[in-house]
């Protein structure tokens, strides 16, 4: 009965700090619980954008029907499908129906090229929206159109002499004979025939006759070559030297010798450049540069030595008064090649203003004269 209640008085003290203990223990703890209670969010406290997911972009498709111009089906066409800022493409080809199509294809913008042997190919550009099914219009090939070109010319021999026909209407003024200029740059050569049919074509035109007359008047009127004297004689002997010369140059420098050495005797007009780049043209090609028929640019023999043999000619028919041997050759021979340099000139920047020309020897319109 002791024991007991020595026991019992013994653990009372023991209880109740026990009790204390866990009293100030819950004090201690509870603010972090609540703490913890705060930061948990509740299911009906979750943010709006978590509980509302993201709409997904849904692919799409894309197909079409590819046919001929008659309207059948291509079978084998070759379909391209290149995607905005993508660098790689897909490919598919038309079936049996002309049918073609490509899956899951993101949305964007894209092109198609279409193509088939033997016929033009196609494009087609578009845009695919999310989950869409995009089929395009029926798309056509259709053979590419093709320009062919019919040249119908003439042989070589018949366009050459047409060539000089053409030429030997050119007058300036439409009087003065100009037959030996080409506004053709690739004008055919011309054969021994036409350089002898030019020549004479020139030495008996009624104007160079008339111009001779002239010119024979003025040396009688200067009383040139006196020996000759004056009177109907005097004109008639003036008019003949000076017709030799002029035949014999013309026929020395613009056939003999062009056809001896395969050389053309004719004036080719440029027509384009700068002023200067055909001055030089005019004054080169028209005295010591020619073309030659086989179309290459050479030394001009023929107007040179033509000139030379020309005034050496004359000297055996002048009065004996009026020679001075070598000097009146070299004088005269340099006279006729300055001549030609003059007249390149007049060829190249006036004649061809005055000067009337068929239709197939007018220059294009892009190249003033």
């Amino acid at each position: 009965m002791l024991f007991t209640q020595i026991s019992t008085t013994a653990r009372a003290p023991t209880v109740k700090a026990m009790a204390l203990l866990f009293v100030f223990l819950m004090f201690l703890f509870s603010p972090l619980a609540w703490s913890q209670q705060l930061d948990t969010p509740d299911a009906s406290g979750m943010d709006d954008s978590a509980s509302v997911p993201q709409l997904a972009r849904q692919a799409g498709s894309i197909s079409g029907k590819v046919v001929d111009q008659s309207g059948a089906n291509i079978v084998g066409a070759v379909v391209k499908l290149i995607r905005q800022g993508e660098s790689s493409e897909l490919e598919a080809t038309s079936g049996k129906d002309g049918q073609f199509v490509f899956s899951n294809v993101a949305p964007g913008d894209f092109r198609l090229t279409f193509s088939f042997p033997g016929l033009a190919s196609q494009e087609l550009s578009g845009t695919v929206r999310s989950g869409e099914n995009y089929v395009t219009p029926v798309i056509m090939l259709v053979i590419p159109t093709q320009v062919t070109e019919i040249h119908v010319g003439l042989p070589p021999e018949e366009l050459e002499t047409v060539q000089v026909k053409d030429q030997e209407k050119q007058r300036v003024f439409g009087v003065i004979p100009n037959f030996y200029v080409s506004y053709v740059p690739n004008a055919v050569a011309l054969t021994p025939k036409h350089k002898f049919e030019l020549a004479w074509k020139s030495a008996s035109d009624p104007v160079t006759l008339i111009g001779v007359g002239v010119l024979a008047g003025i040396d009688q009127a200067g009383d040139r070559w006196h020996t000759y004297g004056q009177g109907v004689q005097g004109y008639a002997k003036r008019y003949g030297a000076s017709y030799a010369n002029v035949f014999a140059a013309t026929f020395i420098g613009g056939a003999v010798l062009p056809s001896v050495l395969k050389q053309d005797p004719r004036y080719f007009y440029k027509g384009k450049g700068s002023k200067r780049s055909r001055i030089l043209y005019a004054l080169a090609t028209s005295s010591v540069i020619c073309k030659g028929d086989n179309g290459r640019w050479q030394p001009n023999y023929s107007n040179v030595l033509g000139s030379f043999a020309a005034a050496g000619i004359a000297n055996l028919y002048i009065p004996a008064n009026d020679r001075n041997g070598s000097n009146f050759v070299v004088s005269s021979a340099l006279i006729r090649i300055g001549e030609t340099s003059l007249a390149g000139i007049l060829q190249e920047f006036v004649f061809p203003k005055l000067t009337h020309r068929t239709r197939s020897q007018r220059t294009p319109l892009n190249q003033k004269p």
